[in-house]
């Protein structure tokens, strides 16, 4: 039963993966290379990691997400 619990336990945690790794070097709202304006900030937006350069850009990302996220599948 032990085994039973231990194999379940594992599967659940491999499920419940991270989000999808941000892959950009640059802020995905004003397309400003990251860290030019400070620290990024990152979020995760429905299981995908979000990077951007500054606060104006989270309302904007906040404002319309599939308009940025489009940009994620090039």
């Amino acid at each position: 039963m032990k085994l039973i619990l231990s194999i379940l336990f594992v599967s659940a945690s491999l499920l419940s993966a991270a989000p999808g790794a941000y892959p950009l070097k640059t802020c995905l709202v004003s397309d400003n290379e990251l860290g030019s304006m400070g620290r990024p900030i990152t979020k995760v937006y429905k299981d995908q990691e979000v990077k951007l350069c500054c606060k104006p850009c989270i309302k904007k990302f906040d404002a319309n997400p599939a308009k940025y996220l489009g940009k994620l599948k090039k």
